[in-house]
């Protein structure tokens, strides 16, 4: 593990590394504070320095331990794995927002994103990124609380990592707060769904049935969770 002051975007290092030094399977990137750190859909995720977890976690191709057919697998695990250390280190009870957002009654606590690289045009390695509002966290957003040492969360996320099994599917379905929910999912560009999210598959889409009842598998877009469906 490799520990910095400041960097411009931990993902973005670990890619180079992975490339330019050979960086190893597990490696793990966690920078005090971040200056260009991106979520999904090219937010921008920042912090004060010191206060929360900017971590990022390398994932290679190895010969007898190849990367997941569907990639969005990984970014599941960090997700799982940053769930259960919230629960151990803060007694904090998040649910997952599809696909892969910390939820704490409705404030997003935490996000993870994924980046692979490839080697002759295919997926080599995969680096999956994860901030946690540790004790700091913007308006309208979670945090796990005061007192609390970044660290010492990163420790309990790694260890969930490595005690996860071979399939995850049926826990991140069940962690999944989107699920049974009335949402509103907007897509790349200016088309929506609205409808009741009613599965994930294996392939990570989520499938929401709309009030048409029309199926819509969706792969990438924002979800906003309107209310429960009885």
């Amino acid at each position: 593990m490799r520990i910095v002051d400041e960097t411009g975007s931990t993902n973005a290092d670990l890619l180079d590394a992975a490339v330019t030094a050979g960086a190893p399977h597990g490696s793990v990137l966690v920078a005090r504070h971040q200056t260009a750190g991106r979520g999904r859909l090219d937010r921008r995720w920042d912090a004060p320095p010191g206060a929360n977890l900017l971590v990022s976690i390398l994932f290679r191709n190895r010969p007898g331990h190849p990367l997941p057919e569907h990639l969005h697998e990984l970014t599941q695990r960090v997700a799982l794995a940053a769930l259960e250390a919230s629960v151990a280190v803060a007694s904090v009870q998040p649910l997952l927002k599809w696909p892969n957002d910390l939820l704490v009654d409705g404030a997003k606590l935490a996000g993870v994103l994924a980046q692979a690289g490839t080697v002759d045009g295919a997926v080599d390695h995969v680096v999956v990124g994860v901030g946690i509002n540790v004790g700091w966290a913007p308006e309208g957003g979670a945090r796990l609380g005061e007192g609390i040492d970044p660290l010492a969360v990163l420790a309990h996320v790694l260890r969930a990592l490595d005690a996860q099994p071979a399939d995850i599917h049926d826990t991140y379905c069940a962690a999944l707060g989107t699920l049974g929910m009335r949402v509103r999912v907007e897509l790349p560009g200016d088309g929506e769904v609205v409808g009741r999210a009613v599965d994930v598959g294996r392939d990570g889409r989520l499938v929401v049935l709309d009030e048409c009842a029309i199926t819509h598998r969706i792969d990438t877009g924002d979800v906003v969770h309107l209310r429960p469906i009885d």
